[in-house]
């Protein structure tokens, strides 16, 4: 049987929805990014003042970790309920619980006032960022991918994508602003809180335009097709998150192979740069945030050509041009910072982010590409999510102990090709889904291999049925 997409929404409509998605995730982004920044420069003094200043960023850089171990929880919890009852609804909630946990960070006491509690409640609140995180990401590229039409699927799909070079530029232009301005007793002693209660107007801009849009036509659609299903039949689909992992498991490993690069380059590029640059060469805390400032603005401005090149020549390709880049550019990357010129230091950040942007824009369409509806927001989030505890999640860290360990920019580098070793792999065995459409691999009733059929029509393959029980 074949499944018949829903014609392509109106160009002002579907700019609506990219500008709902991106807003929203530049938000969370910002949150997000705004704690590993505050992380490199000034959690340390502020609540663990008793260690040596390597340690202690080390332990701060702990605490951020944390939020990526609670990212795969928010990945299955809001996969559920986003397959079950919408993306919509699920966005806005995410929203929600990181703007408040980020705006309550800025209200938080410091070592000096109650002691051991504040690390303990940052870790909390840093809890709650990545919870609502896991369940951002895949909701929202969900709600542009599937509102879009597959011809240009790479290129608007990577729009939300750009919330997290915009989310750094915003984070870091906030936090370079007020170094520029503040003097350091100042700005440890209050300034650092004003960009995290700048959240809370942010959410309320973001919520403004989130609540504007409508939920995506496919889901509406696969759920109005479970419910005849259901009645005809009287089938029950399986859990979503049950589904995915059992027939699934090898999409989901692919795209957590696939993320590995990418989440350690970005980390290693973004985060550990602010220490790497103030303590091994020596630049200061301006120096290094005005480079990463600078270098996110383009980010942000060849993520969007990426997608639309993934939707000429496929997603794997552009995939792996930026994870081979990455691997290529690690020595090259620490070698310029160590001549200890800002030029150096912005060339070095800039192409760094420009290969990563060749994996992060094809990543939402090709993630999204890989499952059916009724279990994309699992499939999507569980892939993307889990495999940022192994690789996002302890990058800074690692790249900070082996620094302190080893005095030198070589086993990072190496780290970083580690990764990309995997990444490549993982993509050379993953299937091309360039002309995949998302509205044929919906379950079918007698339990057939739906058709899949592409873009121009012209060919057709078969996906397993997603199981009822």
């Amino acid at each position: 049987m074949t499944s018949a997409a829903p014609a392509p929404p109106r160009a002002a409509n579907l700019r609506r929805i990219v500008a709902a998605s991106l807003i929203g995730t530049t938000i969370e982004w910002y949150d997000f990014f705004l704690y590993g920044s505050a992380a490199a420069l000034v959690f340390n003094k502020l609540f663990f003042p008793d260690s040596d200043p390597l340690v202690g960023t080390l332990l701060s850089f702990l605490t951020y970790a944390v939020g990526f171990a609670a990212r795969p929880i928010g990945a299955l919890v809001f996969g559920h309920y986003g397959d079950r009852l919408g993306r919509k609804k699920l966005l806005v909630l995410s929203l929600l619980m990181m703007g408040g946990a980020t705006f309550a960070i800025g209200l938080l006491p410091t070592h000096a006032t109650v002691g051991a509690a504040a690390p303990v409640l940052l870790t909390v609140l840093r809890l709650v960022q990545g919870f609502a995180l896991g369940g951002e990401w895949g909701g929202a590229v969900l709600l542009v991918s599937e509102h879009g039409d597959a011809r240009r699927r790479g290129f608007w799909a990577s729009w939300p994508q750009t919330g997290a070079p915009a989310g750094q530029l915003l984070a870091t232009g906030v936090l370079s602003a007020l170094t520029a301005v503040l003097s350091d007793s100042a700005f440890e002693t209050w300034g650092w809180r004003i960009p995290f209660l700048l959240s809370g107007v942010l959410v309320v801009i973001g919520l403004w335009i989130r609540l504007s849009v409508d939920e995506s036509p496919l889901f509406k659609a696969a759920l109005a097709q479970a419910a005849e299903r259901k009645a005809a039949a009287g089938a029950t689909e399986k859990m979503p998150v049950v589904a995915v992992l059992r027939h699934h498991w090898r999409d989901v490993l692919i795209a957590m192979g696939a993320r590995m690069a990418e989440n350690i380059s970005y980390y290693v590029i973004t985060a550990f740069i602010l220490v790497y640059a103030t303590t091994s060469a020596d630049l200061s805390k301006q120096t290094a945030l005005n480079a990463v400032l600078i270098a996110s603005a383009v980010h942000f401005a060849v993520i969007p050509m990426w997608g639309a090149l993934s939707d000429r020549v496929g997603r794997r390709p552009v995939y792996l041009v930026g994870a081979v880049g990455v691997g290529l550019w690690m020595f090259p990357f620490f070698a310029l910072i160590d001549t200890r010129s800002f030029g150096s230091l912005l060339l070095a950040v800039t192409v760094g982010l420009i290969f990563h942007g060749a994996m992060y824009a094809p990543q939402a369409a090709f993630f999204s590409e890989m499952f059916a509806t009724r279990m994309r927001y699992s499939g999507a989030s569980i892939g993307a999510q889990f495999s940022s505890v192994a690789a996002g999640a302890p990058a800074p860290l690692i790249a900070t102990a082996l620094l302190a360990d080893y005095d030198s920019s070589t086993p990072i580098a190496l780290y970083v090709i580690a990764a990309v070793l995997v990444t490549v792999l993982a993509v050379v065995c993953a299937k091309e889904t360039r002309h995949r459409d998302l509205a044929g691999i919906e379950p079918a009733t007698d339990q057939a291999a739906p058709a899949v059929v592409t873009a121009d029509a012209r060919t057709v393959s078969r996906r397993p049925a997603e199981p009822v029980e």
